[in-house]
């Protein structure tokens, strides 16, 4: 029997579970209220416009690109095990979400079509950095 199935316990599945599922909200989270300061100091257009400033699509993906390599470090962080595993299922969470995301908004005009394809093609690589990095301040 290999180690990680000697380690696996309903304990540390449910540990597993949450620890990815506090990941995406550290995401989400982060990234909604964010947005939600930028529209109310109109910063950003109204919602009901679209974004259609490429400026502002970069300061978006920029600091959406921070709370995801933060998700990453914390899935990583409060794993049981295996922590890059599950920064890894996060980033492939994050890259289901984000192509679904391209997909139902690729024909209403809210943007440029990169910021959507950018989010979903970034998650994945930054949450296995925010993954390495917490292994890594873990290894000091």
């Amino acid at each position: 029997m290999s180690e990680l199935a000697l380690r696996t316990t309903p304990l540390s599945i449910g540990r597993s579970v949450l620890a990815v599922i506090a990941g995406f909200l550290v995401v989400v989270v982060l990234s909604t209220a964010t947005d939600a300061v930028l529209h109310a100091t109109k910063v950003y257009p109204p919602p009901e416009q679209g974004m259609h400033d490429p400026l502002l699509n970069l300061l978006a993906l920029a600091y959406r690109s921070v709370f995801t390599l933060a998700g990453g470090w914390l899935t990583a962080r409060l794993a049981p095990n295996t922590p890059l595993r599950h920064a890894f299922i996060l980033g492939v969470l994050g890259l289901i979400a984000g192509t679904a995301g391209v997909i139902a908004t690729w024909n209403l005009g809210l943007g440029p079509r990169w910021y959507p394809i950018l989010l979903a093609a970034t998650g994945l690589p930054l949450c296995w950095i925010g993954g390495w990095l917490a292994v890594r301040g873990r290894e000091r």
